[in-house]
């Protein structure tokens, strides 16, 4: 985790009024609290902040907290925006050690789609779960949940308990086999399925009129006669 640091400064002032201050003063408040330790305030720099911001896996990213001389394990928890410009106003980190056991939720991936026949016949990929919400030690993390595609075909379901995690880690959810994905057939070829069988309903339809039609002229022609 070495590369994932993040250098903070410490705060003595806390309030609003000492939040708007530090804003002003090109830095986002926040606070490190957990590890049964009192919290403490910080500071982030906005440039650092910001650049925080842009990773996707954020909230599921151990970092190297570093305050001066001190370091300590952290995970970010909360980042309030502001609602109209997206600014960062305040930062929550959560105060970490190995042996932290936490509830999080890591995002799922997919690999080895170009081994799905269902994927290549077309069928659409629809994601029940974006995210799976895991218990484990805080030291063991994973970046992502793999969900592998191999040999899949059109109508399977992937459920949790095909899915192997890593070591220690364990879904929340324990009461039910719940679904992550699905493979539906391709969108496209079923509505053009629906419109040929329409077509064909209506082709019978125009037959059977014609023919009762022209079997009553018959009988009409017949009587004249």
């Amino acid at each position: 985790m070495s590369e994932n640091t993040i250098t903070v400064e410490l705060r003595d002032r806390v309030g609003k009024g000492a939040a708007r201050a530090a804003r002003r003063a090109g830095v986002v408040p926040g606070v490190v609290y957990g590890d049964k330790k009192p919290p403490q305030p910080i500071s982030v720099d906005r440039k650092q902040m910001d650049k925080l911001l842009q990773n996707p896996g954020l909230f599921n990213t151990l970092f190297e907290l570093h305050a001066g001389d001190k370091k300590q394990q952290v995970l970010p928890r909360d980042v309030q925006l502001d609602v109209v410009t997206d600014i960062p106003l305040h930062v929550d980190f959560l105060r970490l050690s190995d042996k932290t056991e936490i509830t999080i939720n890591v995002p799922v991936s997919f690999v080895n789609e170009e081994e799905s026949e269902a994927l290549r016949q077309g069928a659409v990929l629809n994601v029940v779960r974006h995210q799976i919400e895991v218990r484990c030690l805080a030291g063991a993390i994973p970046a992502s949940i793999e969900v592998d595609l191999t040999g899949t075909e059109i109508g399977d379901s992937i459920h949790i308990s095909a899915v192997p995690l890593p070591d220690g880690v364990v879904p929340t959810i324990t009461d039910r086999d719940f679904t992550v994905v699905t493979l539906a057939a391709p969108t496209i070829q079923a509505i053009e399925e629906e419109e040929e069988e329409e077509g064909e309903e209506g082709l019978e339809g125009v037959e059977g009129e014609e023919g009762e039609e022209g079997a009553g002229e018959a009988e009409e022609g017949g009587e004249e006669e």
